[in-house]
């Protein structure tokens, strides 16, 4: 008899077991989607939309936007935004206006920013500042040299130095194959590929020219 009843224990708490194991497995993606992404695998996952939407601006125009674009830009989009090249917050309102329905994907969590409002029908909205965490590299264009970076950050804002904080002593750099990685920031807040600074001329990528870069607003 005794063994009888620990066979029934046996039998209800393994049936038990089973029940919470299916409970969690119905409930676990729902939690697992809800979990907020840290902000390192955001601006991966941000930064390869804007390689897309540059993708498809370059299929439509031959090459990435600048300020040589805005002009053909305004003209086939009918956009109201004013289009322009000194910031990569006015170049990349080129791509909200060739079809890029969010502003999302130009938020970075760097010092100075913050969270885009999804409002671009105007100016005062479009990509406002803080809005945009990116620095961007123009003048290319998709038969460039794959390997080419072309969307760097955390910079510090308003200089080319990067800032270690934000995503755990690495920057973030898109390159024009759309793939994104993370690189070790030195003490000095630069990044080295090939043995040099990611920005110097000497880079086989750069082809002996200083990138132009354009920095957030």
């Amino acid at each position: 008899m005794r063994s009888h009843r620990r066979m029934r224990w046996i039998v209800w708490g393994g049936g038990g077991c089973a029940v919470v194991l299916i409970l969690w497995l119905l409930t676990a993606p729902s939690i697992l989607k809800s979990a907020p992404a840290s902000p390192r695998t955001e601006v991966i996952s941000n930064i390869k939309e804007i390689g897309l939407a540059l993708q498809d601006f370059d299929a439509e125009y031959n090459q990435f936007p600048d300020a040589s674009t805005a002009a053909a830009v305004k003209a086939a989009s009918h956009t109201p935004l004013t289009l322009g090249g000194g910031s990569s917050n006015q170049i990349f309102r080129q791509l909200l206006a060739n079809g890029l329905k969010s502003e999302l994907p130009f938020y970075a969590k760097i010092a100075g920013s913050k969270r885009p409002d999804n409002r671009f029908d105007d100016d005062a909205h479009a990509l406002a500042k803080g809005e945009c965490g990116f620095a961007y590299i123009a003048g290319l264009s998709s038969s460039n040299d794959p390997s080419t970076p072309v969307l760097v950050t955390p910079l510090i804002p308003g200089t080319t130095t990067f800032d270690p904080k934000p995503f755990g002593g690495q920057a973030i750099i898109l390159r024009l194959d759309n793939s994104a990685n993370g690189y070790p920031i030195d003490p000095s807040g630069h990044v080295t590929v090939n043995g040099m600074d990611l920005f110097d001329s000497r880079q086989p990528f750069w082809h002996g020219k200083a990138p132009d870069l354009r920095l957030p607003e």
